[in-house]
């Protein structure tokens, strides 16, 4: 059983209990989410503090809207390396890529849940 890396309760009181629209939500964050990783790689491999910087603060805003708590820190730590001038974020990356895994698991175990 996937490790609830998601607060499932804290996200369905954002929601209203709307199950249908936390759902549509998942989709969204999940497909946005690895478009804008994609585009966090581009940026640290130029080392362009002011992409990741921009990047980071954006997952980190998208990751604490569906109650991903560690994915929304690990991004907030990213956005303070890059405000300190620190481009140099990949095993940051790699924490990401492994905490990222586990949401997926997680997401697909609420949908079981929450289709039943």
């Amino acid at each position: 059983m996937a490790e609830n890396v998601i607060d499932l309760k804290e996200f369905l009181e954002r929601v209203q209990d709307d199950k249908e629209l936390l759902l549509e939500l998942l989709d969204i964050y999940q497909e946005d989410f690895v478009e804008k990783r994609r585009a966090l790689g581009e940026a640290a491999d130029k080392k362009d503090i002011e992409q990741i910087k921009s990047v980071a603060h954006s997952m980190k805003g998208s990751s604490g809207n569906v109650s991903a708590k560690a994915l929304h820190a690990l991004c907030l730590r990213i956005e303070q390396a890059a405000k300190a001038g620190d481009p140099n974020i990949g095993p940051l990356l790699s924490e990401m890529d492994q905490l990222f895994s586990r949401v997926k698991e997680n997401i697909g175990q609420i949908k079981q849940e929450l289709k039943s």
